[in-house]
């Protein structure tokens, strides 16, 4: 079988860790429209507290398995961890679709948010580490060295680019062992560290400020109180989330352009004129009052930018900025604190 080139390689090996951002958005897609559909409803007859439950035990798991994934990064590495995420998410998905009961759900749910926890936080700490994997630090010299000759130059281990790549990680590996914050206490010491630990959870709050999660999980409810047919809000849910995958497209495209700080400001000022737009139309025709067809359109329309706006900014951003912003001595506790 003829080996695989380099950029091939690391393509694969990107995909594989973009598993848990694809996990997290495939909930958010799926089960907005599951909770709306009918056939949710004729098997749990949920109430509105049934329904907040269904949503809230899948953040409360992803809660305590973000906190869990730094001792397992330690522990079984960045792709231990990935896997054990994954299997955690299979699980509870197994859960949810054979579920007999509401709280065979709930218990599914919040197994999936475990997995999807850990996902969400060791998944950027592993794609900013890409050049040397998660065997970096644990003195398996020779597995680096290959690992670096099949990301860039087709298992050749004598190549001078590699060659000099492996120098410079062990040289800077050497150095982060000697720098290396003890405990998180350092994180506060340092003028410094606390900033960007300041700024990575400022920014991680912010995006949950911006009330993403409750248009991606309740847009079809929201769309049904304004009189739009069931049928219909799963239609338009889905052209969403299809705008969304548009979106984080263009991102990964053009973001090193257009660099992280000035879209992240735009896009939480277009976001905030969004959301204006849907206040003053929900005010001027009050769902279960009001069946006016452009103000329908109209909330429809800004959710859809929103939503394209928030996935090509804010979302990624979130991401890509706490993952980088960390020097090497703090970026493992610093990326597990935030």
């Amino acid at each position: 079988m003829a080996l695989l080139s380099p950029k091939v390689y690391q393509w694969l090996v990107g995909v594989f860790a973009s598993l848990g951002a694809f996990l997290f958005g495939y909930d958010l897609g799926v089960i907005a429209a599951v909770v709306a559909s009918n056939t949710f409803k004729d098997a749990f007859s949920p109430d509105t507290s049934t329904e907040g439950l269904v949503v809230s035990m899948f953040t409360a798991g992803a809660f305590f398995g973000a906190g869990a994934a730094g001792p397992l990064g330690d522990r079984l590495g960045r792709r231990g961890t990935i896997v054990t995420g994954a299997l955690f998410f299979l699980v509870g998905g197994g859960l949810q679709t054979g579920a007999r009961d509401i709280h065979m759900m709930w218990v599914g749910r919040l197994i999936s948010g475990l997995g999807v926890g850990a996902l969400c936080m060791i998944v950027p700490l592993y794609q900013a580490e890409l050049a040397h994997p998660s065997i970096r630090g644990t003195g398996r010299d020779g597995e680096m060295l290959k690992t670096l000759a099949r990301l860039h130059s087709n298992n050749d281990v004598d190549d001078a680019f590699v060659r000099a790549e492996y120098e410079q990680i062990k040289t800077a590996v050497e150095i982060e062992h000697q720098q290396e914050a003890r405990s998180y206490m350092d994180l506060f010491r340092s003028r410094s560290s606390f900033r960007r630990l300041f700024l990575c959870c400022a920014i991680q709050a912010s995006v949950q400020m911006t009330g993403v999660s409750a248009i991606q999980y309740y847009s079809p409810r929201i769309f049904e109180q304004i009189g739009i047919a069931t049928q219909d809000t799963l239609k338009y849910q889905g052209i969403s989330n299809g705008l969304a995958i548009i979106a984080q497209t263009l991102a990964m495209l053009l973001i090193d352009r257009t660099g992280r700080r000035w879209p992240l400001i735009g896009g939480n000022i277009f976001n905030s004129v969004t959301f204006i737009i849907a206040a003053v139309l929900l005010a001027l025709f009050p769902p279960g009052e009001s069946n006016n067809l452009s103000a329908q359109w109209g909330f429809i329309v800004v959710t859809w930018l929103y939503n394209f706006s928030f996935s090509s900014t804010c979302g990624p951003l979130s991401w890509i900025i706490v993952a980088e912003v960390f020097d090497t001595r703090t970026r493992s506790k610093g990326a597990k604190g935030r």
